[in-house]
């Protein structure tokens, strides 16, 4: 029963809020989660309403289930701001407090601000994922070729474990992408069920809510309760703000799970092929010096782009990133060595 199941959401957040209003030093923060918690303690009476009406009955108390116990427990060991997503993920609004005070989004002044200055958001990010899924790919794989080279493994063996590498590495990667996007957009797509189902059922009630989150980010009350009522008023941008400041959620970082999955395993692999590309030439008696030649310089060069998302100096990232590579494959190989050695 929905009308059920957004009472025990309500009471569960009530629940929650109430620990984390006890944790808060600061004021502003403190307040917010007080005044949200009988936001829906209302909201909860709204939803024993629509059960009653439909011939149902309301539990005479809320008892948190383990989850919400075990959620609480670790609210109280380590604080609001490490637990922000899984707080999220349980229906307690306002984590968007916390990531603007660790730098995250900045508080709009006007309604365009809340969707124009994500733009590029994603690009930015699908962009650093290509560069350390090819920085993964190539590190992995070569120290992989590095460590059976080390054994004395003949070259046909080499290129064996390359190739194998090179495939199991990518789709391990694409695997991985393909369930870490598919649960954001789970998690993305529950909690906009229920945002819009609230918005429809208690709009007044939303209204107040986002006020409270914009008065606890800066702005003064008059204002905040203006444009939190001007926001509620536009479906579609109600939605996106609603999404972004009481979930903490941005739908602009989410994609398609199998778009993620088929970048991972492309990035993946591009970067495993490079040690693996001058074993597959037949110029054998070069081929070691020329794989580990490419691998530096692709170090190098990942290394040197990394250092766009740094703000560091790119000589110096491609110098830090080739020092790791070293490292790796020098270890593996060393590693490949003294198993060779052994006799089995």
């Amino acid at each position: 029963m929905t009308a059920l199941r957004n009472w025990h959401d309500e009471r569960r957040s009530i629940y929650l809020y109430a620990i984390a209003a006890a944790l808060e030093s600061a004021p502003p923060q403190q307040t917010m989660f007080a005044a949200l918690a009988r936001a829906a303690a209302r909201q909860a009476d709204i939803w024993a309403g629509e059960i009653a009406r439909a011939g149902g009955t309301v539990p005479l108390r809320y008892e948190p289930d383990l989850r919400t116990r075990i959620v609480g427990a670790l609210l109280r060991r380590f604080g609001v701001r490490p637990l922000r997503a899984v707080l999220a993920a349980m229906k307690v609004r306002g984590m968007a407090v916390f990531a603007h005070l660790g730098g995250g989004h900045a508080m709009p002044r006007t309604l365009a601000d809340v969707g124009n200055r994500h733009a590029g958001t994603a690009k930015a990010g699908n962009l650093r994922a290509a560069v350390f899924g090819v920085n993964d790919g190539l590190l992995s794989n070569a120290s992989l070729m590095m460590g059976v080279a080390g054994a004395a493994a003949e070259p046909r063996l080499v290129v064996l474990a390359g190739v194998a590498g090179l495939f199991a590495g990518a789709i391990s990667m694409a695997c991985g992408e393909y369930v870490s996007v598919r649960s954001q957009r789970d998690l993305y797509e529950d909690q906009i069920g229920l945002e819009r189902a609230e918005l429809d059922a208690y709009p007044a009630e939303e209204a107040a809510e986002l006020a409270l989150i914009y008065e606890a980010r800066g702005l003064d009350k008059e204002a905040a309760i203006r444009f939190a009522a001007a926001t509620v008023a536009d479906p579609q941008q109600a939605m996106d703000t609603l999404t972004r400041y009481e979930l903490g959620l941005n739908p602009d970082e989410l994609g398609s799970p199998w778009g993620a999955a088929l970048s991972s395993f492309l990035a993946f692999a591009l970067g495993a092929a490079v040690p693996l590309l001058p074993f597959l030439t037949g110029q054998r008696a070069a081929t070691p010096a020329i794989a580990m030649a490419l691998t530096a310089a692709a170090l190098f060069a990942v290394g040197a782009a990394v250092s766009l998302f740094t703000g560091h100096g790119a000589i110096k990232g491609g110098l830090r990133m080739l020092a790791i590579g070293i490292a790796a494959t020098g270890a593996t190989y060393w590693v490949g060595t003294a198993i060779g050695t052994v006799n089995w």
